[in-house]
C-alpha cells in the first residue's frame, strides 16, 4: 500500500498545473492554536528547519507540504522530477540528498533549507502583506528526502482570539473560516495539536475538529510539550485517552525549546532526546509516542484513507471530465472557414427556433411552458377563457334596448319590432370581441420574442462565442416579428369587421334558436289562456287569444328575419291602465305653458308595459343567440389567422431572412469576432480536461498494478 501516497502526490501535481482545487484529495490538515507547537511537529516530520519562526502569528497562508521519500542511493532526480528543459539545456543533477521545490517558482530547485524558509516568508508577504493578515491562497512545497515518509500535510494559521498590532479586527473569524474550509474536506485527516501544559478540555483544536467530524473517524490528536508540564504532574491520563477520548488515538511528542532552536540544535538530536525523555517518564508508552511513531501512524492512516477514497475520486474525475468536455465543445474550435461557420450557425439557430415552436427542441423547459406549448395555452386557455367571460349583453340595459327600438322607427309610432334595432345592438356587442382578439396576437408575438432568448441560452450556445453575431440574429428576428405584427393585427381586425359587415340571420344555429324561442312564447300564450278567470267574456278571451295568436305569428316572422312587433289594438289599454310615459313631459308643458321644442326628454327608470317587456326580451334573446355564434367563429378563426400570418410565416421565412441579412462577405470578420475572454476560457477548459484525463490514467495504473 506504500505506493498509494506517491499516487496522490502525482494527482496533486496534476491539478497544481492548472491551479484548481476541484478535486478534494486525501491530505493531513494540521490544526492548533498559536504557540501550540504545530510548526515544531511539522519540522520534526521533515527533519529540517524550514518554517518561519517568530512571535505572534507566523503562518499566514496555508502551506501544502508534500513529503516524498526517495532512495538513499539516488542522488539524482528521476526523469519526471529532475530532467526538465529550459532554454534548450538540461538541469544538472542535484548535489545533495535532500531538496525542495515550490510550485510558484516552477523548476527552481532548493538545496539550502534556509533559502526555503526565506522563500516561504517572502511569498507570504507578497500575498498577505506585512500587516500580519491572512490569506486563503496556498503555498505548495515538495520536499524530497530519504529521511521522510510519504505524506501530504497542510499547515494552517494558528487559532487566535484577539488581534495584535495592525491585524484585522476579524482575524479570529478569518482564521476559523480558513480552517473550516480545509478540514471540511471529507477526504482529509485532521491532526489536532494541543500543548500538554494546557487543559485538554479547553482545546480549541479538538473543538473545531469535532464540529466537522463529530464521530471522530478522521481526527488524530497530538499532545506537544510533554517536558513542560508542572512538576508532579504527567500526561498519562491524557495519552491513555481517559480525559478526552479520540478515536484514531492520541500521540505525545517533545518539541525543541526556543533555546534549542536559537542554539541550532538539529532535529535528529532533538528526536534522540525525545526518545530518552519518553523512556524515563513514560516507559510503558514509549513505543506508542514520539515523532517517529507519529510519522509512521500518519503514513499508515493516510494510506488507508487514500484506499477508501480512490473509488469516489475516480467517479468524481470521470464526471468532471465529461463536464469539461461538454464545456470545451460549447466553446468550439478556432474558426478556419468563416463562410461555413456563419452559415452553420444561422442554420442551426433557425432550426432550433422552429423546433422550439414545434415542441421537438433538444432542450425542453421543465419549469414553465415555452414555445409552441405556450402559444397553444394562449389560444385555448388565455384567449378562449377571455372570450367566454364576455357577457353577450354586457353594457346593454333594457332601457338601451327599448331606446334603440324606438330610435329605429323614426317619427312613426312603432307597430313592429324593427330589424334595424337588432342589427345596431348586435354589432355593438360583437365589436367587443375585437380587443381580446388583438390582445391574443400581442401575447403570441411576445412569446415568439422570448423564444429568441431561449434558443440563445439553451439551444445554440455556440452563439455565445460571437456576441456580435448573436446581437445581429436577435435584431433580424425581432425586425421580422415586428414586420408581421401589423399584418396579423389587420387580419384579426378584418375577421371582426367581416362579422360586422353582414348579420346572417339565416345562419342555421340562429334559426334554430329563434324556433326554440317561438315555442317558448307559444307555450306562454297557452298558459295565459288557461289562467284566464271565468268571468272574462268568451269573445274577449277569443279576441285575446286571436291577438296572442297574431303575436305568435309576428314573432314567428321575426325568426325568419323580420321580427315584426306585436300589433296592439287601440282598445288594448283602458284609460286608467295606460302606462306612464317613458319620456315624461317637462313641468311647463304639463301646466299649459309654451312648449320649448329644444327640450330633449331624458329616459328615466320606470316599469315597462307588457308589450315593451316582450319587445326587449325578444331583442335580448336574439342578440345573445347571434353573439354566441359570432364568438364561436372568432374563437376558431383568430388562432388560425395568427398561426398563418405570424407563426408559420416566421418559421418558413426565418432562415432565408437571416441568410439574406447576415450572410455577406463584408460582415464575416465582424460577426465572427469572438468575445475577449472566450479564447482564455477555451484554453483553461482544455488544460483542465488534460489534467483530468491524466489523473484518470494515474488511477487506472493503480488498478492495473493490483494496488486497489
Amino acid at each position: 500500500m506504500e505506493p498509494l501516497i506517491p499516487v496522490i502526490n502525482k494527482l496533486q501535481d496534476v491539478f497544481n498545473t492548472v491551479g484548481a482545487d476541484i478535486i478534494q484529495l486525501p491530505q493531513i490538515v494540521v490544526v492548533g492554536t498559536q504557540s501550540s507547537g504545530k510548526s515544531s511537529v511539522l519540522e520534526s516530520l521533515v527533519g529540517r528547519d524550514i518554517l518561519p519562526r517568530g512571535t505572534g502569528i507566523v503562518t499566514r497562508r496555508p502551506l501544502i507540504l508534500q513529503l516524498v521519500h526517495i532512495d538513499p542511493e539516488d542522488r539524482r532526480k528521476t526523469s519526471e522530477e529532475n530532467e526538465s528543459k529550459k532554454n534548450g539545456r538540461l538541469y544538472r543533477a542535484i548535489d545533495g540528498e535532500e531538496w525542495g521545490k515550490f510550485l510558484h517558482t516552477k523548476n527552481k530547485i532548493y538545496t539550502d533549507f534556509e533559502e526555503i524558509r526565506s522563500e516561504i516568508e517572502a511569498e507570504t508577504d507578497r500575498i498577505s502583506g506585512n500587516n500580519k493578515g491572512v490569506s486563503d491562497e496556498s503555498i505548495h512545497l515538495k520536499i524530497f528526502s530519504p529521511h521522510v515518509v510519504n505524506l501530504t500535510l497542510v499547515d494552517l494559521p494558528g487559532i487566535t482570539k484577539l488581534p495584535v498590532g495592525d491585524q484585522p479586527k476579524d482575524i479570529e473569524f478569518q482564521i476559523k473560516e480558513l480552517i473550516i474550509k480545509y478540514i471540511s474536506n471529507p477526504n482529509s485527516i485532521i491532526l489536532a495539536v494541543t500543548a500538554a501544559n494546557t487543559d485538554m478540555a479547553t482545546s480549541e483544536a479538538l473543538k473545531v475538529a469535532r464540529d466537522v467530524d463529530p464521530d471522530g473517524r478522521r481526527t488524530l490528536a497530538v499532545v506537544t510539550k510533554l517536558d513542560l508540564m508542572d512538576a508532579g504532574t504527567d500526561a498519562m491520563d491524557i495519552l491513555m485517552g481517559r480525559v478526552i477520548p479520540v478515536k484514531l488515538g492520541i500521540i505525545g511528542v517533545v518539541n525543541r525549546s526556543q533555546l534549542d532552536i536559537n542554539q541550532r540544535k538539529c532535529v535528529a538530536d532533538a528526536i534522540r532526546d525525545e526518545y530518552a525523555f519518553l523512556q524515563k517518564k513514560y516507559p510503558s508508552l514509549t513505543n506508542r509516542n514520539g515523532t517517529k511513531y507519529l510519522a509512521r501512524t500518519l503514513n499508515r492512516l493516510l494510506m488507508h484513507h487514500i484506499r477508501d477514497c480512490l473509488p469516489e475520486l475516480k467517479t468524481r474525475i470521470n464526471v468532471l471530465s465529461a463536464q469539461y468536455q461538454s464545456l470545451l465543445n460549447s466553446y468550439g474550435e478556432p474558426v478556419d472557414d468563416k463562410n461555413s461557420m456563419l452559415l452553420q450557425l444561422i442554420t442551426k439557430f433557425a432550426a432550433e427556433y422552429c423546433h422550439t415552436i414545434e415542441g421537438t427542441a433538444k432542450y425542453i423547459e421543465t419549469t414553465e411552458l415555452c414555445g409552441g406549448a405556450r402559444i397553444c395555452y394562449i389560444f385555448h386557455e388565455t384567449f378562449g377563457r377571455t372570450l367566454e367571460s364576455v357577457d353577450p349583453l354586457g353594457g346593454l340595459s333594457t332601457i338601451d334596448v327599448l331606446t334603440a327600438i324606438r330610435n329605429a322607427t323614426g317619427p312613426r309610432p312603432a307597430l313592429f319590432v324593427p330589424e334595424v334595432s337588432f342589427e345596431l345592438l348586435v354589432k355593438r356587442q360583437v365589436k367587443r370581441l375585437e380587443e381580446p382578439s388583438l390582445r391574443c396576437v400581442e401575447l403570441v408575438h411576445e412569446e415568439m420574442q422570448r423564444i429568441i432568448q431561449h434558443c440563445s441560452n439553451y439551444s445554440t450556445q455556440e452563439l455565445l462565442r460571437f456576441p456580435k453575431l448573436h446581437d445581429a440574429i436577435v435584431e433580424v428576428v425581432t425586425a421580422l416579428l415586428r414586420k408581421r405584427l401589423p399584418v396579423t393585427n389587420e387580419m384579426v381586425h378584418n375577421l371582426v369587421a367581416i362579422e360586422l359587415a353582414y348579420i346572417n340571420t339565416k345562419h342555421p344555429d340562429f334559426a334554430d334558436a329563434c324556433g326554440l324561442m317561438n315555442n317558448n312564447i307559444e307555450e306562454q300564450r297557452r298558459n295565459r289562456m288557461r289562467d284566464l278567470p271565468s268571468a272574462v267574456p268568451r269573445d274577449k278571451a277569443v279576441a285575446g287569444g286571436s291577438q296572442s295568436g297574431q303575436n305568435v305569428s309576428e314573432q314567428t316572422d321575426s325568426g325568419m328575419g323580420n321580427w315584426r312587433g306585436m300589433l296592439k289594438k287601440g282598445e288594448e289599454f283602458a284609460a286608467g291602465d295606460r302606462p306612464a310615459a317613458l319620456y315624461p313631459l317637462p313641468a311647463m308643458q304639463q301646466k299649459g305653458y309654451a312648449v320649448n321644442l329644444l327640450d330633449v326628454p331624458v329616459p328615466v327608470s320606470r316599469k315597462l308595459s307588457a308589450r315593451e317587456q316582450r319587445d326587449c326580451e325578444v331583442i335580448e334573446r336574439l342578440i345573445k343567440s347571434y353573439f354566441l355564434i359570432v364568438r364561436k367563429n372568432i374563437q376558431d378563426s383568430v388562432p388560425k389567422a395568427v398561426m398563418h400570418f405570424l407563426v408559420n410565416h416566421v418559421k418558413d421565412s426565418l432562415q432565408s431572412e437571416l441568410v439574406g441579412q447576415l450572410y455577406k462577405a463584408a460582415l464575416l470578420d465582424d460577426l465572427l469576432t469572438e468575445s475577449e475572454d472566450m479564447a482564455q476560457r477555451r484554453n483553461e477548459a482544455a488544460d483542465m480536461l488534460k489534467a483530468l484525463q491524466k489523473a484518470s490514467q494515474v488511477i487506472a495504473e493503480i488498478r492495473e498494478t493490483h494496488m486497489w
